[in-house]
């Protein structure tokens, strides 16, 4: 093996090696996060998914509620209440919840509220 080789061959030797004790040493389960730019998928799993301003305030959140099922909350640049869609906690049925410029709650439209379904207080 003359010079010019040893140089092609042994740099990939290296990296191989040490991608290989790489992956046995670092197991996948202890990689908590990971910050990408993009990502695409043509499906996602997780139990929430949280989308913040560019100064940390929560303006969606798409998770579950525990023991009811799923909601997306949509909030304004302050970070308070604006609408939700979904279950409660409390309620068995979905429905929508509007809230004021406070963030309270000041109606709902869901099916459980009357028989027709629309109802608005």
């Amino acid at each position: 093996m003359n010079s010019r080789e040893r140089w092609t061959v042994y740099p990939l030797l290296f990296l191989a090696l040490g991608l290989a004790v790489r992956a046995v040493a670092i197991p996948a389960e202890s990689l908590s996060a990971a910050k990408v730019n993009e990502l695409e998928a043509l499906r996602l799993t997780c139990r929430e998914i949280i989308i913040q301003g560019d100064d940390g305030t929560v303006l969606v959140r798409m998770g579950r509620v525990e023991d009811a099922g799923g909601r997306i909350e949509i909030k304004d640049q302050l970070g308070r209440n604006a609408i939700a869609i979904g279950t409660r906690s409390d309620a068995h049925g979905g429905g929508v919840e509007y809230f004021d410029a406070d963030g309270n709650a000041v109606g709902t439209s869901s099916a459980d509220s009357q028989a027709d379904g629309r109802s608005i207080r």
